[in-house]
Formats: structure tokens, sequence, C-alpha cells
């Protein structure tokens, strides 16, 4: 189960590897890449298939990045985080965020028994402040229905 704890500590943190932006810049993960850049988060972009993305360099794996990063943002399928974690484990990374969608029990276990730290079944873009109005009123209806970490 996800904590506030753990969401306050990975959102701490200002360099980060980011795992599933796109090439053609509609998906989901180009709109976090966009956001947090915004908010003065370092970002790395991860895509095998890219060199570059939204005018940045763009790494083919966590080995090729020019420096150590303190997280991982995975926006990817699960049966890819499943692939990914081990990557993130044998980095020394230890922390994680799957984004809602990105998460698999396989890989939170993973995690888990690897002491890393996981963030998963939320949305970066509900905690990453300043937030934009969609996000602030995403968050104020999780909060009505009970469902913030705690």
């Amino acid at each position: 189960m996800t904590t506030r704890a753990a969401i306050d500590d990975f959102l701490k943190q200002k360099t980060l590897a980011i795992i599933g932006v796109s090439r053609g810049g509609k998906k989901f993960g180009n709109a976090c890449y966009k956001e947090l850049k915004a908010h003065g988060y370092r970002l790395f972009p991860v895509n095998p298939n890219a060199e570059t993305i939204q005018g940045e360099r763009c790494y083919p794996n966590l080995g090729a990045l020019p420096q150590p990063v303190d997280a991982v943002l995975l926006i990817v399928p699960p049966v890819e985080t499943e692939k990914v974690v081990k990557d993130i484990a044998s980095s020394g990374i230890q922390r994680v965020w799957m984004q809602r969608g990105a998460a698999s029990e396989k890989a939170i276990r993973f995690c888990e028994e690897n002491g890393i730290q996981v963030v998963h079944g939320e949305c970066i873009l509900m905690y990453a402040e300043p937030l934009v109005f969609f996000h602030k009123m995403h968050r104020f209806v999780h909060k009505l229905l009970g469902k913030m970490p705690k």
C-alpha cells in the first residue's frame, strides 16, 4: 500500500529518470515530462526507440544515463514495469513511482523484496506542486471519497 510518506519522499527527489515518454509526444508520459520539468525537476527521458524527446536527449536505458538519478517514474505497461524494476535494482536506485496502470503485483513485490521504496496506484500529477486546476480537482474528489493515502 502506498503511504503519504512514500509519496512525499519521492517528490523531494529532484533528479528523475522517466520511462514512458513517446516520440510522438501525445502520450500521458509526455504530459508528465512537460509538467514535472516545469516544476523544476531534472528529468532524463528513457526510451530505447528515441534519440530526443521534446528537444532533449533521450537515453536507451538506465545504464546509459550520464549521471545517477534519485528515482524513476514508470509510465509503461505492467509487463514492461516487471522488466525495468530489475534494471532499477541493479542501478542501485532506491525509489520508483509506478504511475496508475503501470504496476503489477509481481513488480511491487520485487521492489519490496529488494529494498526499493515504491509508490503505485497514484497519479504523480495529483501531488507534484503546484497543481494545475484539473489535478487539483482530481485530488479534491479523492479526499472527499477518502481515497488519499495516509
